[in-house]
């Protein structure tokens, strides 16, 4: 059975900013991110994760937005 939405989160795909390939998807809070830009702290996205593709650890941006 399918849960229940918590709120503003969305769900983003993750894209390596080497190769270029998509390899996660995960979900963030929209209020929050805006909430921290109007406040000049650091920003939730770039992570850095692993690549399958590259094997290495690498920059990633939320590039997509799923629905």
């Amino acid at each position: 059975m399918a849960s229940k939405k918590k709120g503003p989160r969305q769900l983003v795909g993750l894209q390596c900013s080497e190769c270029k390939a998509f390899g996660y998807v995960t979900t963030y809070n929209r209020n929050n991110d805006i909430a921290k830009r109007q406040a000049g702290e650091k920003e939730s996205f770039p992570l850095k994760k692993y690549c399958k593709k590259c094997r290495t650890h690498t920059v990633h941006k939320a590039m997509k937005k799923l629905k």
